[in-house]
């Protein structure tokens, strides 16, 4: 689930924090520190609903516990969610306990339990972290925030190991505070606070919860810099974590910057869900790489790796305009016809056309399609559909290849319309084709025979087809 796509009220609420990314690391943490933290964050805090990714372990139960003692005076909504990911022997046990534990608090906790599968190249650790996301956004209501208990200690190592894999400003720039995420923010408030505070806050107060055995597995790189690198480096640098956080927030600043650089180049690329190759092209290669990327993000995809994405701005947008060149990667994939660049979901749709369809347009104007999106017939006062030749009972299907149509002058091969209609090969294979006595009498809102068009009709006896298209991903080339 990507933290690009949000509304932009919700973005907004995300810059408003921008200045406050380098917060200093508190004398001490406790409920008070929380609550200033979360104000600066969010503003007034009474009736926000929020949500605690709660697993269990000492840092969500910390951010749990002081959002408790906060609670009665902020008068905010507060429950949890705990993922048990069902890969270690305890993780049911460890479900219980945190359902036990956050009900002695009075904080509801619903557990959801997942089976989790990786595709080959994925770790297991990486397929986990994806799929408890993609769970929490299903769970979470339009108006609720999800907290995280990552800390400065979480950040450090999300930097170095995001140096050691070579990524860009994107990747450096770590975990923000405020993100723009699913259809609501993702909050990090504790990321000033180091984890010692935590243990301290945890101790004091005698809290319980869960370790995880994996945590001192060294097999996992997090792990192993964790306990075998970083003693190390804070022997020799005690201030890394709080200066390598800094180092982040400039980073997420120049992120930002990109951001809205990206987004002033793609104002004159963008062609309803596609973008203009002959615009692409103007950009030096820096700058359309940087469009890319974002336009990539903002579709909600995984970012390809930066060789995929050096293919794409080079060979796939300088490829002639009668070459169909695409690249694919784990999390999507990129397609260009002529001069539109598309782009795909990872797990694009392989369908046969469905079946046909009978249709009551009388009783039903609005059909949704099997392969996606709907047809429509509207009664429209400038309308050229001539109601009244419809029977009532229509059928509508999908091409089958060698179609041909009854044009003004002649034969019209139904390929040959889609082509000059500009869609994609794709695209073409999720065209509605409105069919009446075995004879194709309309191809969606694009096309209708003379024999059903409008004559001297009164205004009341006319109507308009309306397709409403989606992402169609056929793999139909005819």
């Amino acid at each position: 689930m990507s933290p690009e796509r949000a509304p932009a009220a919700v973005a907004a609420v995300a810059a408003g924090v921008a200045d406050d990314a380098v917060a200093a690391t508190p004398a001490r943490f406790d409920a008070a520190w929380l609550g200033v933290r979360l104000r600066a964050m969010l503003g007034a805090l009474r009736g926000r609903r929020l949500c605690v990714a709660y697993s269990g372990g000492l840092d969500s139960a910390v951010l749990l516990s002081a959002l408790v003692a906060l609670r009665a005076r902020e008068r905010f909504v507060l429950r949890a969610l705990h993922v048990n990911h069902r890969i270690q022997p305890r993780s049911a046990h460890w479900a219980r306990a945190a359902r036990l534990r956050a009900r002695k608090l009075r904080v509801p906790c619903k557990i959801i339990d997942l089976t989790v599968e990786h595709s080959r190249g994925q770790s297991l650790e990486a397929a986990a972290r994806e799929a408890r996301y993609r769970a929490l956004a299903a769970e979470l209501a339009c108006d609720e925030l999800l907290l995280t208990a990552h800390h400065q200690d979480d950040q450090l190592e999300t930097v170095l190991l995001a140096l050691l894999r070579g990524s860009g400003v994107r990747g450096l720039a770590a975990m923000g505070a405020v993100t723009p995420w699913a259809h609501t923010l993702l909050l990090r408030p504790l990321l000033p606070v180091t984890r010692t505070q935590l243990e301290h806050y945890a101790r004091t107060r005698r809290l319980d919860w869960s370790e995880d055995p994996s945590n001192a597995d060294e097999r996992f790189d997090r792990n192993y810099l964790r306990r075998a690198v970083l003693p190390l480096i804070r022997q020799r640098w005690p201030t890394a974590a709080a200066t390598i956080s800094r180092s982040a927030a400039h980073l997420a600043e120049a992120r930002w910057l990109l951001e809205q650089l990206a987004r002033t180049s793609l104002q004159e690329a963008h062609d309803g869900a596609a973008l203009r190759v002959s615009v692409l092209r103007r950009l030096a290669m820096p700058q359309r790489r940087n469009a890319v990327r974002q336009w990539i993000a903002e579709r909600g995809l995984q970012l390809p790796d930066h060789r995929r994405l050096r293919e794409i701005c080079g060979p796939m947008l300088e490829a002639r305009d009668d070459a169909l060149p695409r690249v694919s990667w784990r999390g999507g994939e990129l397609r260009r016809y002529a001069d539109r660049l598309f782009a795909f979901g990872a797990v694009a749709s392989r369908m046969s056309p469905p079946a046909i369809e009978q249709w009551d347009w009388r009783a039903r104007p609005w059909l949704a399609l099997a392969g996606g999106g709907a047809l429509g017939l509207v009664r429209d006062r400038h309308g050229d559909v001539r109601l009244a030749a419809l029977p009532r009972l229509l059928s509508v299907r999908h091409r089958r290849g060698g179609e041909r149509l009854q044009g003004s002058h002649g034969r019209l091969a139904l390929k040959d319309l889609l082509q000059v209609q500009g869609l994609a090969p794709w695209e073409r294979g999720a065209v509605p084709l409105i069919v009446h006595a075995g004879r194709i009498i309309a191809v969606a809102d694009l096309w209708l025979d003379r024999a059903y068009r409008t004559q001297d009709e009164r205004p009341a006896d006319r109507g308009r087809f309306r397709w409403r298209r989606s992402a169609a991903e056929y793999d139909d080339y005819d």
